[in-house]
C-alpha cells in the first residue's frame, strides 16, 4: 500500500487510541507530515527501532512497540523462553512505562513471563538483569540521547547484549510478518499480574548489580584515602542517579555533589539544547557547580546511562570536556598499569572509527587489540565468544561516542561502570600532584599526538535519506586518491567485506557486511563515512597522528578539507 492507503487504513479504525486518534485530527491538513509518517514501516534494525512519538507506521506509539513486540514474542517463544521470560526496563522519556507495559502485555498474550522495573533504570542495568534472572532476553525502551520527541525499543538477547545480525535478522523477520500493527493481541495488565506473568522488580536487582559494580575499582586505597577529591555528576534528568551515586560513595568518595536541577528524571530534558555528554553544552551546569566547588573532575550520562562524558580542570581553571577516545584512552592506561597482574591472553575490543591511540597502549603493556564494526552489540558477541572459547580474556571495550565497558557483567555500554572508573583514575593521578589533561599530555608524549574528530550532517525524511545514500554511493564510484596530503593507501567497504589496496590487490575483511566506507591514509591517519543507524544522519569519522599537537591539527583540517569538497558536490 502508499502512505496515502496506509493513513486511511489508520484513520478508519474504529479502536484507535483515543490519544493517537486526537494527534492524526490535527495532521489531516498536513500532507508532508502525513507521508512521513505513512510511507513505510518504522524500521526495526538489528538494535531494535527508534523514531519520533505520534500516529504513523513510521512513529513510535502503542501499535509499532505491539508489532515489534509480536515479533519479540516469536522469538522468544521458539526458543521455548516462556518460562525464562523476558526483563523490560524504561528511561524518563514520554511514554516509555507504558510502551514497556504494552511490550508486557503482548509477551504475556503469548504466555511469557515478564520481569518489569517498576521505575525508571539504566540500560546496563538492564543488561545486567537480563543474566541475573537468566532471562531468554530483553528489552530496554529508550531513544538514549535523540531529542525529547523520540523513544525506542532495544532488544536483547539471553548474554545481555544487543542481538548481532543473524540473531536479529530472524527477529526482524518475525516483526515484519505481523501484516496488521493495529490488531495485534495483547492481554490485560490486571491478569498477567493475577496469572504471575508480570512481576515487578527493583531492589535485589539493583543490590547484585551494586555487588558486582565493586569490582571495577582497581585499587580502593586510591578513592577511600582521597578525601579532599570532589566530583560533580549530572545524570542529565535521566536514569543514572541513584546507581552512579551508590557506587561512587561504595568506593569510598564521599564529595559527591549532583547537579540538582538535572537530578530528578524530566521527559523534556528542559535545562539542555541535548541530553547529550558528547555535546559540550550539556556541561554547563554542570560546570558552574564545579567552579562553585573547585571540582576536580565533572561527570555527566545520557538519560539510559550507556554513555558517559567527563570534564576536567587545565591549568587556567576553566574545565575542558574530554573526547570519548581521551577518556577511553586514559582508563585503558590506567587499567593496564596499575593491575596487579595481566592475563597472557588478555585483550582490548574497540570498534573500526574509534582512535588507534588504544592499540598503541595496549601494544604497549602487551595486550592484544580487536576492532568491531560501529555499535556495541559487536564487542558483546566478542566478549560471549571469548568466554566460551576461552581464547582471550576481555580486559577493555570502547567506542569513540563515549560507550565504555570495564567489567563484563554487563554486556552493553555501561555509563555507571565507567562514572566509578573514571573517578578513580581522576583520584588516582590527582594523588601524583596531575589533572587528568597533564596525564593525556604524558601518553601523547610517549605514544604520539593521535587527534580525531566527528561531523554529522543530518537529513530528515525520505529526501533525506536517500540523499545520504547518494553521498555513499559517490565516494564509492568516485574515491578520494589523497586527503590532506596523504595518500589513500586502502578503501574498506564493508558492505562487500572488501579491502581494496592502491596497487590494486583485493583482501577479504572478516566483519560483517555494514554500509561503511573507511578509506586508510598513509602515516597511521584514515576516515570513514557511516550513516546512522538511529538518526537521521551521516556520520564522518577523522583520525589523524603526527609528533606534536600543532602538526595533527593542521592535518586534521587538511583531511577533513579535501572530504568536504566532495560532499559539499552532493549536497
Amino acid at each position: 500500500m502508499n502512505w496515502t492507503q496506509e493513513y486511511k487504513r489508520w484513520q478508519t479504525f474504529a479502536s484507535l487510541d483515543d490519544k493517537l486518534r486526537t494527534q492524526l485530527d490535527q495532521l489531516q491538513d498536513d500532507e508532508q507530515s502525513l507521508e512521513d509518517a505513512y510511507y513505510k514501516n518504522l524500521e526495526f534494525g538489528t538494535g531494535g527501532m527508534r523514531g519520533k512519538l505520534g500516529p504513523g507506521t513510521n512513529r513510535m506509539n502503542i501499535y509499532t512497540i505491539r508489532r515489534a513486540a509480536n515479533g519479540l514474542a516469536t522469538y522468544v517463544a521458539e526458543q521455548n523462553g516462556h518460562e525464562k521470560g523476558v526483563a523490560i526496563a524504561y528511561d524518563s522519556r514520554y511514554m516509555s512505562k507504558e510502551f514497556a507495559v504494552e511490550t508486557a502485555r503482548v509477551l504475556g498474550n503469548h504466555g511469557i513471563q515478564s520481569y518489569v522495573f517498576s521505575s525508571l533504570r539504566p540500560t546496563p542495568e538492564l543488561s545486567f538483569a537480563v543474566r541475573y534472572l537468566g532471562a531468554a532476553g530483553g528489552v530496554v525502551i529508550t531513544a538514549s540521547h535523540n531529542p525529547p520527541e523520540y523513544n525506542g525499543f532495544k532488544v536483547y538477547n539471553e548474554d545481555g547484549g544487543q542481538m548481532p545480525p543473524e540473531e536479529a535478522g530472524t527477529v526482524i523477520d518475525f516483526v515484519n510478518q505481523v501484516e496488521n500493527e493495529l490488531t495485534v493481541e495483547v492481554a490485560e495488565q490486571t491478569e498477567l499480574e493475577a496469572a504471575g506473568l508480570l512481576k515487578w522488580m527493583d531492589e535485589e536487582v539493583d543490590q547484585a548489580y551494586l555487588d558486582h559494580l565493586k569490582t571495577v575499582s582497581v585499587n580502593a586505597n586510591v578513592t577511600e584515602s582521597a578525601g579532599d577529591f570532589s566530583v560533580v555528576f549530572t545524570p542529565l534528568h535521566g536514569t543514572a542517579k541513584m546507581l552512579v551515586e551508590k557506587g561512587l560513595k561504595q568506593i569510598g568518595l564521599i564529595q559527591v555533589h549532583t547537579v540538582a536541577k538535572q537530578a530528578e528524571p524530566d521527559p523534556e530534558f528542559s535545562t539542555v539544547a541535548s541530553p547529550n555528554p558528547e555535546e559540550h553544552q550539556a556541561f554547563e551546569m554542570a560546570i558552574e557547580k564545579g567552579k562553585q566547588l573547585n571540582a576536580d573532575v565533572l561527570i555527566a550520562t545520557d538519560p539510559d546511562a550507556d554513555r558517559l562524558g567527563i570534564a576536567v580542570p587545565d591549568d587556567d581553571g576553566e574545565y575542558q570536556v574530554l573526547t570519548g577516545n581521551q577518556t577511553g584512552a586514559l582508563m585503558l592506561d590506567y587499567l593496564l598499569s596499575q593491575s596487579p597482574s595481566l592475563p597472557d591472553n588478555g585483550i582490548m575490543i574497540k570498534t573500526i572509527v574509534t582512535s588507534e591511540f588504544g592499540r598503541v597502549i595496549a601494544n604497549h603493556y602487551g595486550v592484544s587489540s580487536l576492532d568491531t564494526l560501529t555499535g556495541f552489540k559487536f564487542i558483546g558477541e566478542k566478549i560471549k565468544e571469548y568466554e566460551e572459547t576461552g581464547q582471550h580474556t576481555f580486559l577493555f571495550g570502547y567506542e569513540e561516542s563515549y560507550g565504555y565497558l570495564v567489567k563484563d557483567f554487563a554486556r552493553d555500554k555501561d555509563a555507571v561502570q565507567a562514572a566509578v572508573l573514571s573517578a578513580e583514575v581522576a583520584a588516582y593521578w590527582k594523588s601524583k600532584g596531575k589533572t587528568l589533561l597533564q596525564a593525556l599530555d604524558e601518553l601523547y608524549e610517549k605514544h604520539g599526538y593521535f587527534l580525531e574528530d566527528l561531523q554529522s550532517l543530518k537529513m530528515e525524511g525520505k529526501s533525506g535519506s536517500e540523499q545520504i545514500q547518494s553521498i555513499m554511493d559517490d565516494f564509492r564510484a568516485n574515491p578520494l586518491k589523497e586527503a590532506g596530503g596523504l595518500k589513500v593507501e586502502a578503501v574498506e567497504d564493508y558492505t562487500t567485506s572488501e579491502r581494496m589496496k592502491a596497487d590494486g590487490k583485493v583482501e577479504t575483511m572478516e566483519l560483517p557486511k555494514a554500509n561503511v566506507l573507511k578509506f586508510i591514509l598513509e602515516d597511521d591517519c584514515w576516515f570513514c563515512l557511516r550513516p546512522s543507524g538511529t538518526e537521521p544522519k551521516i556520520k564522518f569519522y577523522y583520525g589523524v597522528k603526527t609528533d606534536s599537537r600543532e602538526a595533527s591539527n593542521e592535518l586534521l583540517q587538511a583531511v577533513k578539507t579535501s572530504v568536504n569538497e566532495q560532499i559539499q558536490q552532493n549536497i
